[in-house]
């Protein structure tokens, strides 16, 4: 019996001993040192060849980039099931799609869904891989050549291949802003490459430079695999150096090569700018690839990685207006019926300045109301598109892509994400909470091809003008000629207005809101009406145009953070702060940009704001032919049918039903506090009486979300145009 035992602690061990040298230290011996090293993809000039089994061929990247996210949970999470992938699998390839991209170390049930996916497919989905600088790291660290710094970077490189060769565990927690689990599923063989970075910081970049920019042992490198040419910039030395060693440790312990090419974008493009942009727009570092060569033992060969969207960077608006700006293309070839088309433009500087491959990895725009940024020359804006206007927009980003000569390009992205927040809306939302409501203000959660609609199998509402959704429990008050009815989900509040004989060309409506006990108004100066309650808000219909949600000035929360850029004074200086009671209702506007600068000439440029309170008419329900997922409200008959996103009624959280407090009351901008009840009222404004307010209990959700998926228009629009290329 002892020996038995004896026997059995040794195997026990010696698993142990495995498992830890094998998957967790990844160590290895090579038996095998003369065996030579093999790749199916690999560079040739500008273009990437493919080879199926059936010799090299041209091969053009359709991909889409895939995040972590679903409602509920934070991308963090990575609780995202292997049923879900699939499925996701087969609509992304019958989108036309061939590759997939990924940003850092998933939980392992996504590599074992796409090895299911693959084995045995004739025609599988390819993967570019991302390794992720995690975001303490990189925004605690200055200096790239931190041993912090790179030291981690390149360990967390090579975690990255020996998950993709299916040997690797990874312990919860061990890496972070990444995933863990036991990945022995080998799916290299159908991994395309390897993006290594992210979008850079341009104070990394700069700093790095600047600190080693006389220092031969930083700014030059001579690797196996790559090698720096002689203008190569420290930072660029470090990527070098970075790539070499993460293609050695491919390359000996598993003889295999894939591609290789470092994360990059606008900010720190290869390119110098007039001075106006360097000094306004803070332009200030560059990372050129160019100066990063490779060597003939790369069989695979080095792309360029851009993340290239059409509303940034901002400054390329006046590219015809910069004199002595020496571009290397011909700015008139770009005009498209008198409008410059500034981001083929650009595509194709960036296109012309590279001698390898250029991947576009991330272009898109968003589908949601909220907007970040305009386009002013092609209209494919950062925000405020409908779902039919992104589809059109991403077939003209695509096309521009192709037309440069491009060897590819990734759309951003798959599916929405809910957690996600955005600059000019994340002051007025709680960031803790934003994976449990899905806010239609915050532009970034929906740059996705997949929609995530509130509800199990529907959403409570349509905004479409059908009243036979709407049940009796969903009546705040009504009368012979008046009802109105509420009712919400994760998304909206719906509204059903009635008003007898309403004659929407000549009739307004008005709908004061109740939300804060903190502040309002019983008096609206603008419209000289009158309520019982103090309201925060009026909402007045008037016409397709020119219907709008206003809020009293003491509750405006644009004010509130961002006074001084766009009135030029100081909102919590005691002669600013708007009265409790102010009768005056504003217009509620959002930010497009914060600076407030001179330039050359001394002309003061005034930050941009959007009116985001102004309401689009249209029908919202997507099963319906003229859909219009931005449409706010609809008549029909008797009948106005309204949506409104819980941010512009200042609601932080209403998971939690919280709203933003008195921002003068102390607090010196948004806190939080939590209400069970607001009050709403409705009148035609005809009969000079004070408006009656009614109540409407709230009830939060918490953490319990509901959603059911949808493909967007926008998916049918770009399948139409890549699943016809490959037809062709």
């Amino acid at each position: 019996m002892k020996k038995f035992i004896a026997i059995v602690s040794i195997i026990v061990i010696l698993v142990i001993l495995f498992d830890t040298c094998y998957y967790r230290l990844g160590l290895y011996i090579d038996f095998q040192p003369q065996k030579e090293v093999t790749t199916f993809i690999k560079t040739e000039d500008d273009k990437i060849l493919l080879n199926k089994g059936d010799g090299y061929k041209e091969f053009e990247i359709k991909g889409v980039n895939m995040g972590s996210g679903i409602p509920g949970e934070w991308s963090t999470d990575f609780a995202i099931d292997k049923e879900t992938y699939l499925r996701w699998f087969d609509q992304i390839k019958d989108l036309g799609a061939n590759t997939i991209r990924i940003y850092t170390v998933q939980n392992d049930t996504f590599y074992n869904a796409f090895y299911e996916y693959n084995h045995e497919n004739p025609d599988p989905l390819y993967l570019i891989h991302g390794v992720w600088v995690n975001d303490y790291v990189l925004n605690s660290h200055r200096d790239a050549y931190d041993e912090k710094f790179f030291d981690t970077l390149l360990e967390d490189s090579k975690t990255v291949v020996d998950v993709l060769h299916g040997r690797k565990k990874i312990n919860l927690g061990r890496m972070a802003s990444a995933g863990h689990g036991t990945y022995n599923k080998d799916i290299s063989p159908w991994v395309l490459g390897y993006i290594l970075g992210v979008e850079w910081e341009d104070v990394t970049v700069a700093f790095t430079d600047e600190r080693y920019k006389n220092n031969s042992k930083y700014n030059s490198y001579s690797g196996k695999y790559m090698y720096t040419a002689e203008d190569a910039s420290p930072f660029e030395a470090l990527l070098a150096k970075l790539g070499d060693k993460v293609i050695e440790y491919e390359s000996e312990k598993y003889k295999m090569q894939k591609l290789v090419a470092f994360s990059n974008w606008p900010t720190t493009d290869p390119f110098y700018y007039p001075e106006q942009v360097t000094k306004i727009f803070m332009k200030c570092a560059q990372v050129d690839v160019e100066n990063i060569k490779t060597t003939d033992a790369f069989l695979s060969g080095q792309f360029v990685s851009y993340h290239i969207y059409p509303y940034y960077p901002d400054y390329l608006v006046h590219i015809k207006d910069w004199e002595n700006f020496k571009t290397n293309i011909n700015i008139a070839d770009f005009y498209e019926d008198g409008v410059l088309n500034t981001y083929k433009a650009y595509l194709s500087m960036v296109k012309n300045h590279h001698t390898m491959p250029v991947v576009i990895s991330e272009f898109g725009v968003s589908t949601g109301r909220g907007m970040a940024q305009v386009d002013v020359n092609t209209g494919r804006n950062q925000g405020h598109m409908s779902e039919t206007e992104q589809g059109d927009a991403l077939v003209r980003c695509y096309n521009d892509i192709m037309d440069v000569g491009c060897a590819g390009s990734c759309v951003f992205t798959w599916q929405d994400e809910w957690f996600k927040r955005t600059w000019n809306t994340m002051h007025a939302v709680n960031l803790m909470r934003t994976p449990y409501w899905s806010d239609y203000q915050t532009n970034e959660q929906y740059f996705g091809l997949l929609s995530f609609d509130p509800g199990k199998e529907q959403s409570v509402c349509y905004v479409d003008g059908d009243a036979s959704e709407w049940k009796e429990d969903d009546v705040v008050f009504s009368k012979e000629d008046l009802s109105l009815s509420l009712k919400y989900d994760e998304r909206f509040i719906y509204l059903l207005a009635r008003k007898k004989d309403f004659d929407f060309e000549n009739d307004t409506l008005y709908l004061p809101f109740d939300i804060t006990p903190k502040s309002g108004s019983s008096y609206c100066e603008n419209n000289g009406l009158l309520f019982d309650r103090a309201a925060d808000f009026l909402l007045t219909i008037n016409g397709k145009d020119n219907s709008r949600l206003q809020v009293q000035e003491r509750y405006e929360a644009l004010r509130s953070t961002y006074s001084e850029n766009v009135y030029k004074f100081d909102t919590y200086i005691e002669e600013n702060i708007p009265d409790k009671d102010s009768p005056k209702f504003v217009n509620i506007d959002m930010i497009l940009k914060a600076e407030v600068f001179s330039d050359e000439s001394g002309t003061e440029i005034k930050s941009e704001v959007f009116e985001t309170g102004i309401l689009t008419y249209g029908n919202a329900n997507p099963k319906a032919k003229d859909f219009n997922s931005l449409a706010d409200f609809i008549v029909s008959g008797d009948y106005v049918e309204i949506k409104l996103p819980w941010q512009l009624l200042n609601f932080a959280d209403p998971s939690r039903m919280t709203i933003h407090d008195d921002y003068y009351d102390d607090n010196y901008g948004i806190e939080y506090i939590t209400i069970d009840e607001m009050y709403i009222g409705l009148s035609d404004g005809t009969n000079g009486r004070r408006i009656p307010l009614y109540v409407q209990k709230l009830e939060g959700w918490e953490n319990k979300v509901t959603y059911h998926e949808r493909l967007k228009p926008s998916y049918y629009i770009l399948q139409s145009v890549w699943r016809e290329k490959d037809e062709g």
